[in-house]
This record gives C-alpha cells, sequence and structure tokens, in this order.
C-alpha cells in the first residue's frame, strides 16, 4: 500500500504584458483570498490526517544484560537482548516495529536460530519461555494453574548450549505493533503473503544488523510457525537470499485442507483417529512407539479401506465401529452413532462427560471443568488455551520490563484473538492463501538446498495439529539425496508436547543431531 503524502503545488504564471496594474492588483487578492481557503482546507486535511496516525510509544533502545544459567552441571554465561526492528513500506516509511528477545553466547562458529509461533495471533513466548530458551515456566500440562507462580527456573532442554536463539514476536504479538490504521494492517501484515515476507525481511534485517549473515541459520516455527516456516525458508532461498540449515518445525499445520470434506474424504478421519487412540494408550499406561506403530498401520489399511467401502459392504461400517471402540475407549453406542468417525470436539466433550470436564484439543488428557455441561454445544474455550495467557504473560513481561530493563507502557500480547480475528485470506491470490498449506514450499525448499534438513515434531496426543498428517506428507514427498534429510518424530505430550520434561529432553537430543552438535 502506498505511504500516504499530502502536498501542495501553486504555480501562478503572469504574462505582464497582457494584463493592465489594476488587473494585477485584483487578481493578487484573488489569489491572495484562494490561499486562504486552501489553507483552512489543508489545515482540516493535515488535522484529520493527524487523528488517523497511530499514536503508541516509540519503543526503547535495544537492552542488552549478561545472564548465567546451570545445564548439565555446568555454567553456561550468555547475553540476553530485548530490541526491536522496523518495518517499511517501499517509500521508506516506517510502517511497524517489530520485537525480538536474543540469547547469544560469546564463541567462534556459533549457529543461529530464529523461533515464531503460530496463531496467527501468537508471541514467541511459548518456544521461549516453554521450550528451548535458557529459563522456563511450566504451563500448558494436566494439573497446572494459571494463578501458579510464574517462576523462571534454568532449562535442561535449552537449545543456547549449541545455537544461538532470535525469537521474534509478529506484528500485533507480544509488544509488537502496527504503526497504520486496521484495514492497510490486514493488507500488509495479517494475511499469508505479507506475513512471510515482513517476516523474512525481520530475519535479514537481524542478520545484517548483528553481522551474521555468514552463520550457519537454522528456524523453528511451532503450529502456525510451522506453516511459516517452509514458506519463510523458501522466500528467503529465493528472494532475498539468505540459505537456512535447517528448520525444525513443532506440531507444524502444513496441510489445511488434508482436515476438510470429512463427507467424501477419509483423510480428515485417519489424521485423528492414531491420537484418539493415543490418548487412550496414554490413560492406560501403554504409550509408547510399538503400540503406536500398530495403529498407525490399521489407519493406513483396515480403517482407510472400510470408510472407502462405505454402504457397498453392509459389514465395513460394524469393523470399524468394533475397532474403534476399543482403540479410543469411548462408549460404543457413540461411537455407533457416529459411524466410527470421532469429530474432533464431540470426543473431547464425551471422554470426559462423566466427570464435568473437557479435554483440550491441544492434548486430550489435559482437562478443564466444562462450566456448560447440560448444554449440547460447548460454550467455553480451550481448556489450555485460557490456561497459559497468565503464566506467560507475566513472566515475559517481568523479564523484559524488569530483568532486562527494557522499559515500555504497551500492552503484552502474549495471544491476540484481535490478530486472529483479523486475519485475512480471502483477499489473497489462491496460491498464497492458507489453505492451500505449506508442503510446496517444503519440497521446494529441500530441493533447491541439497544441505538443507528437516525435523518434524510432534506430540502423539494433538489434535488441532495431528501427527498422522505429517506422516504422510512425508511419506507422500519423492526422496531428495539421503531420506533421512527429513524426518518425522513424535513424543508423549500434545500441541506443546515440550511441557513434559522427558519429551522436552528427547526433542532437544534429535535437535542436537540434526545440528551436529550431539
Amino acid at each position: 500500500m502506498q505511504a500516504r503524502m499530502i502536498s501542495s503545488v501553486v504555480a501562478v504564471v503572469l504574462l505582464l504584458s497582457a494584463i493592465t496594474p489594476s488587473s494585477i492588483y485584483a487578481n493578487e487578492k484573488d489569489a491572495a483570498s484562494a490561499a486562504k481557503d486552501d489553507g483552512k482546507a489543508l489545515g482540516k486535511d493535515d488535522k484529520s490526517s493527524k487523528d488517523d496516525e497511530i499514536k503508541l510509544p516509540p519503543f526503547p533502545s535495544d537492552k542488552t544484560i549478561h545472564q548465567v544459567m546451570q545445564l548439565g552441571g555446568r555454567t553456561l554465561k550468555y547475553d540476553a537482548t530485548v530490541g526491536s526492528l522496523p518495518v517499511f513500506d517501499e517509500k521508506g516509511k516506517q510502517i511497524a516495529s517489530v520485537m525480538f528477545t536474543a540469547y547469544t553466547v560469546a564463541g567462534p562458529g556459533r549457529p543461529v536460530t530464529f523461533a515464531l509461533n503460530g496463531g496467527p495471533g501468537a508471541s514467541s513466548v511459548y518456544l521461549n519461555l516453554g521450550a528451548i530458551g535458557p529459563k522456563r515456566v511450566q504451563f500448558g500440562a494436566e494439573g497446572n494453574s494459571p494463578s501458579d507462580p510464574a517462576t523462571p527456573l534454568d532449562n535442561p532442554g535449552t537449545w543456547l548450549d549449541f545455537t544461538d536463539l532470535v525469537f521474534i514476536d509478529p506484528v500485533g504479538t507480544g509488544f509488537s505493533y502496527s504503526q497504520i490504521k486496521e484495514d492497510e494492517a490486514k493488507t500488509r501484515f495479517y494475511n499469508p503473503k505479507s506475513d512471510v515476507e515482513y517476516l523474512s525481511r525481520v530475519i535479514f534485517d537481524w542478520l545484517v544488523k548483528n553481522e551474521r549473515l555468514t552463520s550457519s541459520k537454522y528456524l523453528v516455527g511451532e503450529s502456525y510457525g510451522g506453516f511459516r516456516g517452509p514458506r519463510i525458508t523458501h522466500y528467503l532461498q529465493t528472494r532475498l537470499g539468505v540459505a537456512m540449515r535447517g528448520m525444525v518445525l513443532v506440531s507444524p499445520y502444513l496441510d489445511p485442507g488434508a482436515s476438510s470434506n470429512g463427507d467424501l474424504s477419509p483423510l480428515p478421519w485417519m489424521l485423528t483417529l492414531p491420537t484418539i487412540a493415543a490418548a487412550n494408550l496414554e490413560r492406560q499406561g501403554k504409550l509408547n512407539e510399538a503400540t503406536m506403530a500398530e495403529i498407525v498401520r490399521y489407519t493406513r489399511t483396515d480403517y482407510v479401506a472400510d470408510l472407502l467401502l462405505g454402504r457397498s459392504d453392509p459389514q465395513a461400517t460394524d469393523r470399524i465401529v468394533k475397532r474403534v471402540t476399543e482403540l479410543s475407549g469411548l462408549d460404543p453406542l457413540f461411537v455407533h452413532r457416529s459411524g466410527g468417525r470421532l469429530e474432533t470436539q464431540a470426543y473431547l466433550r464425551e471422554v470426559y462427560r462423566a466427570e464435568g470436564k473437557l479435554g483440550s484439543r491441544y492434548d486430550s488428557n489435559v482437562t478443564g471443568w466444562d462450566p456448560f455441561p447440560f448444554d449440547p454445544n460447548q460454550r467455553t474455550n480451550d481448556p489450555i488455551l485460557d490456561s497459559i495467557i497468565a503464566p506467560t504473560t507475566t513472566a515475559m513481561v517481568d523479564f523484559i520490563t524488569h530483568t532486562v530493563g527494557w522499559k515500555y507502557d504497551g500492552r503484552y500480547n502474549a495471544l491476540s484473538y484481535e490478530v486472529n480475528k483479523l486475519w485475512n485470506d480471502k483477499d489473497n491470490d489462491e496460491h498464497d492463501r492458507v489453505d492451500r498449506g505449506s508442503v510446496e514450499e517444503l519440497r521446494q525448499s529441500v530441493a533447491v538446498d541439497p544441505r538443507l534438513d528437516v525435523l518434524i515434531a510432534h506430540g502423539w496426543g494433538d489434535l488441532s495439529c495431528p501427527f498422522m498428517a505429517s506422516v504422510l506428507i512425508v511419506d507422500q514427498m519423492p526422496v531428495m539425496g539421503n531420506a533421512s534429510r527429513i524426518q518425522v518424530k513424535e513424543y508423549a505430550g500434545g500441541h506443546m508436547f515440550y511441557s513434559r520434561s522427558d519429551s522436552q529432553l528427547a526433542l532437544r537430543k534429535d535437535v542436537m543431531k540434526m545440528y551436529g552438535a550431539s
């Protein structure tokens, strides 16, 4: 969108030989009067323009402090920097300010990893304080409470000993903010195409500013951040001239279209059944790779075959209902009425209905009370989403403004529902829309760079971005060189499986291997 500019040009050409002194005087009076009127109008326009401006306080200068942590029995010294980068339009006008939090360790040849969460509308606090930063706050697991002390402790699952870390808060999240009106912001920031382009430029600008263009570079994205990951990597490769060495996609939203049209396609039911079965196995203490391998085998073969048969085989539905009842642990009548096709929200209410609770879409074994248990539909938000806002916001704002001393008075958005509502997909070209996913860019990025490695990490219990989707996506990709360049790994837990210590440490081990740091 073009920058607005108000300009006034007045040109008066007087052909003196054709004009008498009196007419000159009259024209001068008319011109003066017109200029006075124009001035009034211009003043009115200036006032209107100023009223429309975004009047948020500017960010302070970047600030760095020195910190230490204990990791594996040794002391790790590092710098923590809170700072910002401007976003400009094509004419050089600043249209947004983006905040970042960076952790760096002194030493030559260290890689740098950029981290983005999802939403859209989520800040990077979840990966920062929940998964891979040097400090950790407990949230998102069964039994956690929003009012538990949000005290950051040394994080045994951090990646900081083998890579520097830069956490980016997209516009409208964290403290990052747009400096243009809402309608313009939808075009500039709140759509898939522009989102990828300006965030890619933020990564490029950080590398230039910090003289790290020649470092090995990695990208980690969670959820919608995992959707961003391949698109940003490919854009950086082919448009901005920056090559990532690897991607870690945590619970990625790679192919939204695979979950649609369940009336015809078996895919939506294939994606969620293994996760529902995993949750049941976990409740029985039987969840492991071997039991999950058998469930994946059934889903790929007998389950999908019977779904496709439909009414052409009267026994197909009976076989489905019997096996799905066994796998899910649900009431056989509920499974029968659903035809063995378990709709996610109906399942999450049914599985804990007797206890008056709801399971979370992000981990169905994390529960919350249902305040409207007799209502035919779920009327409250997801148990995990509502419970993680307080601890993450409290801990991050205290770290930024008190520990680091980067003083700012704006509102901090750990998770912005406003940004999510503003997300504008319909005006994008069909090729850029969310429902197309990022699988195309994933394939292209790997094809462009034979050294690019990809680790896709999922929790078995995540129904929002089921692991089975990534398994099928990767299995349908051509082998480009070494097949191990793209791996899918599963862990106990849900969308934020890193909230469980064992799963977080297992992820760290797998990532270290990919980085060559193990």
